[in-house]
């Protein structure tokens, strides 16, 4: 199998380039728009597992991204089983005070990309009936929280718009999962290394390496949505219905570390 993977150069696409290489013996397709770090992780990869390896380096927030990758893998004859639509950006500020080329480019790479990537080449996994498509998520999405407005809206987008094409995709054997997770142990939040571990440990946090084992396993079982961790699980619910008291308390206290 070929398995496409967006922002697959680092962090939480490179976990999913290497278990599928690892655990699964996918033939990779990998797109990033680090182009060194690419060719680099594609070579090492290949190495390590005797897996085929495509390198394409490719901005995913442009416009055009979309069907120019899948016009590629047409003129290329590289069939996609797998599609990884991993690819993200983050950044926490006050929207008025965002430059109006970062709200484009989050929207455009959450929101537009994914609708199209996962449009153009499910069609095709449609009519094989087989196929597999993973979209990134994130418990955001239930979130109404300062600061992250856009991130929060474009995830929201991604998790209703994987869940209601399940049932479109499911009767044609083209299965789609849509992972929400709470916070990934990464260093993007800056704690301190015993406050990540507790987090670990509360699984309110989760090691990157065990959320794409998880996710991987949940596409194909056939799975429509995950949030990892009981504790997240349960605060779902709690998410959608906090007070506006405690929003405004977190907006001044978060407003030093917006930028």
């Amino acid at each position: 199998m070929l398995a496409l993977v967006t922002g697959a150069s680092s962090g939480i696409g490179l976990q999913y380039a290497t278990q599928l290489a690892r655990d699964y013996h996918c033939d990779l397709l990998l797109v990033s728009n680090q182009e060194k770090e690419l060719n680099e992780v594609a070579a090492d990869l290949a190495a390590k597992y005797n897996v085929r390896t495509i390198a394409h380096f490719a901005d995913l927030s442009l416009p055009d991204a979309a069907e120019n990758i899948y016009d590629w893998c047409k003129k290329q004859k590289y069939e996609v089983d797998i599609l990884i639509n991993n690819a993200g950006v983050f950044f926490f500020n006050e929207y008025c005070k965002t430059d109006i080329k970062r709200i484009e480019l989050m929207l455009q790479l959450h929101v537009m990309t994914v609708a199209k990537m996962t449009r153009l080449f499910a069609a095709d996994m449609c009519a094989r009936e087989r196929g597999y498509i993973l979209n990134m998520s994130s418990m955001s999405a239930w979130m109404a929280m300062p600061g992250i407005q856009t991130y929060n809206a474009t995830k929201a987008f991604i998790y209703n718009f994987s869940k209601s094409i399940w049932y479109e995709l499911k009767p044609h054997n083209v299965h789609i999962t849509v992972m929400a997770p709470g916070a990934v142990d990464t260093g993007l939040f800056g704690l301190a290394p015993n406050l990540r571990k507790l987090a670990v440990a509360l699984t309110v946090s989760i090691p990157p390496e065990k959320l794409v084992k998880r996710a991987l396993k949940k596409m194909f079982k056939g799975k429509k949505a995950d949030t990892p961790g009981v504790i997240n699980w349960l605060s779902t619910p709690l998410l959608k219905h906090t007070p506006d008291w405690i929003l405004f308390f977190a907006q001044k206290k978060l407003r030093p570390f917006m930028h």
